[in-house]
């Protein structure tokens, strides 16, 4: 129930915190390095372990409960600009120990057992064309070690005890759900929400002491897979961006640039022509047939966000598409020059990575 709670407060919360902006804050996708950090509730799932050896424990069939607790995070990543990001993370989640269940007789227990981990984390951000919400998913892998800090269990009657402040190592993994909120009129810095579902599936051994009738003896538990859920809220800054500029009072409608120069818009990573953007095309073809045209230059143009390499060509595919159209509404296809130019000469200036809808164009111009 708390960690039900927990979830909830974690994605609406930073909802409450201010009026949603009217345009985006240019906070994702993005391209360069960020630091992100995060702080929440956890929740571990009964953990079953095997006594080694089995006589100086007394018992099998064991799980070992921890209680819900705090868990912390912190990552340096690098976006690509299409969406991807790669980062490295250090997180810790904070367990104490609630009891050892599976013992024929009432055991006594205490101390924590915490779990640290380094992860290599894999990112994909979401477009769903909103200018306040960015949702993400992911994975990592990497290594957690769980510590037990004067962890005890223990009867007097019969007499049994374990007691460990060693660690054991293991393979980590996880997946992970989250919405990114742009902070408006503060470039690059977002508030985040996750869900985190993470686990420790092989076998670890967490060496200790057992209390026996004849004495201590040097025993383990073998820890069996660990599954632990989180909801965090947390922090992100991405470094060098910039505020994008003010938007037209109205969406950008293709219409003729000059007298025989035309422009055609595109939406965000896309080559496909709008309803709008054919008729304009239609436009600048009746303008070439209705002069002595001998020659038409279409030249294909992209925002800054997304690699240059991909944008040139992006670009050229733009020109193409264009050109094909102009190509089916009469024109001859001799008469056409085709080019992509990528993110150079843009309509409007920007800072690297910002999606300016002016700048998504083909222009045709008619010689």
């Amino acid at each position: 129930m708390r960690l039900r709670k927990w979830l909830v407060g974690a994605f609406v919360l930073p909802c409450l915190l201010g009026p949603l902006p009217s345009r985006p804050a240019a906070a994702q996708p993005f391209q360069g390095v960020y630091l992100g950090t995060g702080a929440g509730y956890h929740a571990t799932n009964d953990v079953r372990v095997a006594p080694f050896p089995q006589s100086a424990l007394g018992t099998n069939g064991l799980r070992l409960r921890t209680n819900g607790g705090f868990i912390g995070l912190g990552s340096v990543g690098y976006g690509f600009g299409n969406g991807w990001r790669l980062e490295a993370e250090g997180s810790a989640r904070l367990n104490n120990l609630g009891h050892l269940n599976g013992t024929p007789f009432p055991t006594g227990s205490s101390g924590s057992l915490n779990s640290y981990a380094l992860m290599a984390n894999a990112f994909y951000d979401l477009d769903v064309r909103s200018p306040w919400i960015y949702p993400y998913i992911g994975g990592g892998i990497g290594a957690a070690w769980n510590s037990a800090s004067s962890l005890q269990a223990s009867s007097a009657s019969p007499l049994f005890g374990f007691n460990s402040n060693n660690s054991a190592t293991g393979l980590a993994v996880q997946a992970i759900a989250g919405l990114s909120f742009p902070v408006y009129n503060m470039p690059g810095l977002s508030l985040t929400a996750e869900y985190r579902l993470f686990s420790m599936p092989v076998t670890r051994t967490l060496n200790g002491t057992a209390a026996t009738s004849t004495g201590p003896v040097s025993a383990a538990l073998k820890l069996g897979t660990m599954i632990d859920q989180s909801a965090l809220i947390g922090v992100r800054y991405a470094f060098g961006i910039e505020p994008p500029p003010s938007p037209p009072a109205t969406a950008p409608a293709p219409a003729p640039a000059e007298a025989r120069s035309f422009l055609v818009f595109f939406d965000w990573d896309k080559s496909v022509l709008t309803e709008r953007a054919r008729q304009v095309v239609r436009e600048a073809a009746n303008a070439s047939q209705k002069t002595q045209t001998t020659h038409i230059e279409v030249n294909g143009y992209t925002d800054s966000s997304g690699m240059e390499a991909y944008n040139k060509a992006l670009s050229l595919r733009r020109a193409q598409v264009v050109g094909g159209e102009l190509v089916k509404d009469g024109v001859a296809k001799e008469a056409i020059h085709i080019e992509g130019f990528g993110e150079s000469n843009p309509l409007v200036p920007t800072s690297k990575g910002a999606r300016e809808p002016q700048n998504r164009r083909v222009e045709i111009h008619i010689r």
